[in-house]
């Protein structure tokens, strides 16, 4: 038999039928583990009726719910490759991902029908053949099909498998520093290991109700996800976050674990009363990343009774690089732990060698979790895996006792509310205004985003206002990667080569952002 990712859920169903699989945040859904393969099995016996073929390209512009679920592993099993669709991407965003992955069909969420009918109607700038709408009971787009209608007319056998082991399973794209995104492929192989990864470091417990809040296209909630299916562990799933309603979850649905970036953890301390409103007595601990964490924050979390594991991760690993436990989050408040079971971390300098305790290098990463390449990129292939191992691009300390911290970037990503963007991908906008000679982009601290981007621009007219720079971004970029804020100079300062002194910019510029 193939290791197929979509087998875990056929293997759970039998070994734990009736235990809950999924519970619905936002509706009284709720799905055992046999009844969420059998949904699954219907959405995949309804798509091989319809033609799919063996690594066509399926994408998912959809909402955190059930179908995301069920279509994820639906897919797997019959060797179909997922495209999860940030939807918070506008359309000209999601048009160059869609034709870039190839991709042939797409199952969409009533929510997005407006932006789907758009890229319907650019004809073949997209190779979307096929069009899937989640209609939830409403009205559906006139050129697509029910979703629900086509995986309810179909039975529940589990459809035949051939497929698995470094076969594709998906495509996750993240911005990339041209401004261009980059798909990550990861196989059936490098997924399955990053769920064995992490279930060989995380301490999970029988019962566990494990509280899902990050959108599923991130490989930060589809990962874990798959490893509560292998370790027969309770999703209670969060359509959308909201601090408020994490509580009530937390409280109603006894829920002991779960994932939320420092934004969101933040978002519930502030929650007015909450240590008194709710009965939190069942969680145990929190992961938390994406994004550097305050120890206070971790401290403050400990006083409640509730650990905080800090994760470092990317999309290339699948996820796990660094766990920090609970054991000793307080003893080293800004570390991200230590390498997870099955990984290896080294920290090295400028000519490739091991770093020594506390010395400052960049990041690598080796793993069986390791993604396959960029799709269609085989330049940034051969520069980001190197000799079996990722070069992360993010520079770290590690100690004596093998406990890294993050301390910077190499890459000037920003880290937005757990959403990574990139300065070049705004950069690029900005220049295309008529009245910038010039732009950059640097990430200042925003006590409510972690970071926000700046907009650093020389004005090619004197007319040029703050205002007049924001606007122009409005409806080019995702709302999470809009500015937050512009400023004017002079001259942008850059090296001999060329590029922009970042440095410069943060020292001259170091915020905070107002929101």
């Amino acid at each position: 038999m193939n290791n197929n990712l979509g087998l875990f859920l056929y293997k759970r169903a039998f070994l734990s039928p009736d235990v809950e699989a999924y519970v619905d945040s936002h509706s009284d859904l709720r799905l055992t583990f046999r009844e969420l393969n059998e949904r699954s099995n219907q959405i995949a016996n309804a798509l091989v009726a319809d033609g799919i073929e063996k690594g066509e390209r399926v994408g998912l512009l959809l909402m955190n719910g059930a179908e995301f679920m069920e279509a994820y592993f639906a897919l797997a099993k019959i060797g179909a490759v997922v495209v999860p669709l940030n939807w918070r991407l506008v359309a000209d965003e999601l048009e160059f991902i869609l034709k870039d992955s190839g991709t042939r069909r797409l199952i969409f969420d009533g929510d997005f029908a407006d932006t789907v009918a758009d890229l319907h109607s650019r004809g073949d700038k997209t190779d979307v053949k096929q069009w899937l709408q989640v209609t939830g009971g409403g009205d559906g787009a006139h050129f697509a099909q029910s979703y629900e209608q086509e995986r309810d007319r179909f039975g529940a056998d589990e459809p035949q498998c051939t497929t698995g082991d470094e076969d594709m399973l998906y495509i996750m794209y993240t911005s990339g520093t041209t401004g261009l995104p980059k798909g990550v492929v990861h196989t059936h192989t490098s997924s399955i290991w990053a769920v064995i990864t992490i279930a060989a470091t995380v301490s999970y417990q029988d019962s566990d109700r494990y509280l899902a809040a990050l959108p599923m296209f991130h490989v930060g909630a589809l990962t874990p996800l798959a490893v509560n299916v292998y370790s027969g562990v309770t999703s209670v799933v969060m359509r959308s976050f909201d601090p408020v309603l994490a509580w009530e979850l937390i409280e109603r649905e006894k829920i002991s674990t779960g994932l939320a970036v420092p934004a969101m953890l933040n978002f519930m301390v502030q929650v007015e009363g909450f240590e008194h409103r709710f009965d939190r007595s069942a969680l145990r601990w929190l992961m938390t990343g994406a994004a550097p964490v305050p120890p206070a924050l971790v401290q403050l979390y400990a006083d409640l009774g509730i650990g905080v594991q800090q994760v470092y991760g990317l999309t290339e690993c699948c996820g796990p690089a660094c766990l920090m436990d609970p054991a000793n989050s307080l003893r080293k408040p800004s570390s991200t732990g230590r390498a997870f079971f099955h990984t290896d971390i080294r920290v090295v300098n400028e000519t490739g060698e091991d770093c020594g305790p506390d010395e400052a290098g960049e990041v690598l990463v080796r793993g069986k979790h390791i993604m396959r390449e960029y799709w269609n990129r085989p330049d940034a292939t051969a520069e980001t895996l190197r000799d079996g191992w990722l070069h992360t691009g993010d520079v770290a300390i590690m100690d004596e006792e093998g406990f890294v911290s993050i301390q910077d970037r190499i890459k000037d990503m920003i880290i937005s509310g757990g959403e990574n963007v990139y300065p070049a991908e705004i950069e690029n906008v900005l220049m295309s205004h008529p009245e910038i000679s010039e732009a950059a982009v640097i990430g200042i601290p925003s006590e409510k985003w972690g970071e926000s981007p700046l907009a650093i621009v020389v004005r090619g007219s004197e007319k040029l206002t703050e205002a007049d720079v924001l606007n122009f971004c409005h409806g080019k970029l995702a709302r999470f990667k809009q500015p937050a804020a512009a400023t004017f100079i002079d001259v942008i300062p850059r090296n001999p080569s060329g590029k922009i002194l970042k440095r410069l910019l943060r020292e001259q510029f170091p915020g905070p952002a107002a929101i």
